[in-house]
C-alpha cells in the first residue's frame, strides 16, 4: 500500500522576504527569551558594569596623581585639559578587549549547544530554513553581546564630560566596537555550526579571535622582515626641538623638525606598505584608525593635548601604511611630517577582511545546517 505525499508548502515568492525575515525573528525571540531567563547573563552584566567603572576610576585617580606629581616637582605645568581623553582611551581599550573575551562565550556554542541539548532538530523539522536558524542565532547573540557594550556607555561619556573629547569620538567608538562584536559573534556562530562538540567550537573561536588581535602583530613583524627593500633619500638636518600642539583646521600644514640637504643616495628601508594589510585586521587597529583625531603640527606653546594608547595605535598603523616613502627622513628629499594626517584610512580595509572572514565561516555553516544531513560526524545526536 502506498502513501501519497504532498510537497512541503513553501511561502509565496512575493512574499518571501517579509516570510524569511519573519522566521529570523522568531529565532531571535526564541533565543534571546531563553538568555533572559538564564541568570548567569545577569551577574556578567553586573560584573562587567562594576569592573568598567573601576576601571574609569582608577584612570581619574592616577591622572590626579599625575599632575599632583608635576606641580610638586616641575616649575613648568603643561595646559591642562582634564582627564577625559585618557579616560575615553583606556575606557575604550578595555571595553574593546572585554567584548572580545565575552562575544565568543555568547555565540560559540548558539548552534552546537541545541545540537547537544536536541533541541537544533525541532527547528529544523519545521518550516524554517538553514539560513534562518543561523542568522536568528547571530542576531541574538549579537544583541545580547550589544546590552554589555550599552552599559559600559556611561563610562566613555564620563570622558566628554570631562574634557579633551567630543560627542562624535563617543559615537563613532560605539559603532566601531558594535561592529567589532557582531564580527566576533558572526565567527562564532559559524564555528558553532561545523564543530560538533560545544567546548571545541568555544576554544576554536577564542584561538580566532586571539589570532586577529595578537596573530596579525606577529604576522606583521615576520612580514616586515621579508620586505626589506631601498629608498632614495639624503640628508636630515635637525633643528631645535618644539613640542606639537593640536590645530583646529585638519588640511593645516604640518611643520617638519628639519631639513635635507645633499644628494641622493639609496638607503635601505622596509616596505611596511607590502603587509599593512596584516596589521588592519587587528580589531584594535580598526577601532583606533576610525576614530578621528586632531591633527599635531610643532608650536612653542607645548602640547596641551597628549598622544594616547588608542591615538598611538592609529599613527602607527598610518605609518606602516604610508611605508618609506611617507616616513622615512628626507625620502625623495623631501621632509616628511612627524604626525601623520588621517587623509587614508586603513580600517575599511581590515573591517572588509575581518567580514570576509566571518561572510565565509557564516556561508560554511549554513551548509552544514541544510537538511537531510548527508553526513554527520560520528557521535553527532541526530535527534
Amino acid at each position: 500500500m502506498s502513501q501519497q505525499t504532498e510537497p512541503t508548502q513553501r511561502p509565496p515568492a512575493s512574499g518571501f522576504g517579509a516570510g524569511y525575515l519573519a522566521g529570523i525573528r522568531d529565532v531571535v525571540v526564541l533565543e534571546l527569551k531563553q538568555r533572559l531567563r538564564s541568570r548567569g547573563w545577569y551577574i556578567m552584566l553586573a560584573i562587567w558594569f562594576i569592573l568598567t567603572g573601576l576601571v574609569t576610576w582608577l584612570t581619574w585617580a592616577s591622572w590626579n596623581a599625575q599632575r599632583e606629581a608635576q606641580r610638586a616637582y616641575s616649575n613648568f605645568m603643561p595646559p591642562d585639559q582634564g582627564p577625559g581623553s585618557m579616560i575615553f582611551e583606556v575606557v575604550l581599550a578595555f571595553v574593546l578587549l572585554f567584548a572580545l573575551l565575552v562575544a565568543p562565550a555568547l555565540s560559540a556554542n548558539a548552534v552546537n549547544g541545541d545540537r547537544a541539548g536536541g533541541t537544533l532538530a525541532i527547528l529544523q523539522v519545521t518550516l524554517l530554513r538553514p539560513g534562518q536558524i543561523l542568522w536568528g542565532k547571530f542576531f541574538a547573540a549579537w544583541a545580547a553581546a550589544l546590552a554589555f557594550l550599552v552599559a559600559s556607555t556611561p563610562f566613555l561619556v564620563i570622558g566628554v564630560s570631562l574634557g579633551g573629547m567630543t560627542p562624535g569620538h563617543v559615537i563613532v567608538a560605539l559603532l566601531m566596537l558594535a561592529v567589532e562584536v557582531g564580527v566576533v559573534c558572526a565567527i562564532g556562530v559559524g564555528i558553532s555550526a561545523l564543530a560538533g562538540r560545544p567546548l571545541f567550537s568555544i576554544v576554536v573561536t577564542y584561538l580566532a579571535v586571539a589570532g586577529l588581535v595578537f596573530g596579525s602583530l606577529i604576522a606583521f613583524g615576520l612580514g616586515t622582515g621579508l620586505s626589506q627593500g631601498t629608498i632614495m633619500a639624503n640628508q636630515a638636518q635637525y633643528r631645535n626641538y618644539e613640542p606639537l600642539q593640536p590645530v583646529p583646521d585638519e588640511t593645516a600644514p604640518q611643520e617638519p623638525q628639519y631639513t635635507c640637504s645633499g644628494p641622493l643616495r639609496a638607503q635601505p628601508a622596509v616596505r611596511t606598505e607590502r603587509v599593512a594589510w596584516m596589521l588592519a585586521m587587528n580589531p584594535y587597529v580598526v577601532v583606533a584608525d576610525a576614530i578621528p583625531y586632531t591633527v599635531r603640527v610643532n608650536s612653542g606653546l607645548g602640547m596641551s593635548s597628549p598622544v594616547g594608547a588608542i591615538e598611538s595605535i592609529s599613527q602607527g598603523a598610518r605609518y606602516a601604511m604610508a611605508g618609506p616613502e611617507g616616513t622615512y627622513p628626507c625620502a625623495n628629499g623631501e621632509a616628511k611630517p612627524q604626525y601623520l594626517a588621517q587623509s587614508t584610512p586603513l580600517w575599511p580595509l581590515g573591517l572588509g577582511l575581518q567580514l570576509l572572514l566571518a561572510g565565509l565561516l557564516m556561508w560554511l555553516g549554513w551548509r552544514s545546517l541544510r537538511t537531510p544531513a548527508h553526513r554527520l560526524a560520528r557521535g553527532t545526536r541526530i535527534a
